[in-house]
């Protein structure tokens, strides 16, 4: 019942409210002034962007705090790998910890990947996040991404993801497992997040055949029943080692937690 109460009810009412005041900031703001970078429920900054619903949610903590505690948490030392990073919310996060030697992140379209720079600079953690224009998918090279115009969180590549409205054809790069292998070259243990609107079973295919498998010591990655793989993405990391699974959510869409015994 409270995972009924804080996930179908408490989170649309949050969605709701926080639309309603995204429409008013847009009618208010002029589109033409300097960008700015605003707080955020996660207590990070953000640069302000009132039509994008993802920058809206990250504004209002529609996310929730599971994923973010973890991060604020960690008192070990660990890299944060953040596949599918959008504007950088939790790499901003994880970069404010203390414990987190470094964030590496994975932002393959042009304009969100220029956000993440920017919003990496605006909290002084330009030093400590590695952005990278880039995907991760089963071949390197060029390929395909779809980007709804209002809503950069659900870019997708394939068929996959809920894109309404208008959507804009990007060529973006991808890199596999023999490119991962190098960028995630070094030691320690990591914590990895994955979210690709239905991209990630191939993610973490090619995530496990490299060495840095063995030092991921918990993974979060996001589930859409109607186009995520849940139980392939679950069989991937349990040969990896993966033994501990907890979901994070109610309903088709939901968030789950890979851990190590």
């Amino acid at each position: 019942m409270n995972n009924l109460w804080r996930y179908a009810v408490v989170k649309q009412v949050r969605k709701l409210y926080w639309r309603a005041y995204a429409a008013w900031k847009r009618a208010v703001t002029n589109p033409d002034g300097p960008p700015q970078a605003g707080p955020t429920a996660y207590g990070v900054r953000m640069i302000e962007r009132w039509q994008d619903r993802t920058y809206v949610y990250c504004r209002g903590g529609t996310y929730g705090r599971f994923l973010a505690d973890f991060l604020e948490r960690d008192g070990e030392p660990f890299t944060f790998v953040d596949i599918g990073a959008n504007q950088g919310l939790y790499s901003l996060i994880a970069a404010r910890n203390p414990a987190c030697i470094k964030a590496i992140a994975f932002e393959p379209v042009d304009a969100t990947h220029s956000l993440l720079v920017a919003n990496a600079e605006a909290n002084g953690l330009t030093g400590k996040i590695k952005a990278h224009r880039l995907a991760v998918s089963t071949h390197s090279g060029p390929i395909t991404i779809r980007v709804p115009e209002r809503h950069s969180g659900m870019a997708a590549i394939g068929d996959s993801g809920d894109l309404k409205g208008s959507v804009t054809l990007e060529t973006i790069e991808a890199v596999s497992s023999v490119e991962l292998e190098k960028i995630l070259a070094g030691n320690g243990p990591i914590v990895v997040k994955v979210d690709v609107e239905g991209h990630e079973a191939e993610v973490f295919a090619e995530l496990v055949k490299t060495r840095a498998s063995s030092r991921i010591k918990a993974a979060f990655y996001e589930i859409d029943q109607r186009w995520s793989d849940e139980k392939r993405i679950e069989t991937i990391l349990r040969r990896a080692g993966f033994d501990r699974f907890t979901r994070v959510g109610f309903g088709h869409h939901f968030d789950v937690l890979a851990e190590r015994a």
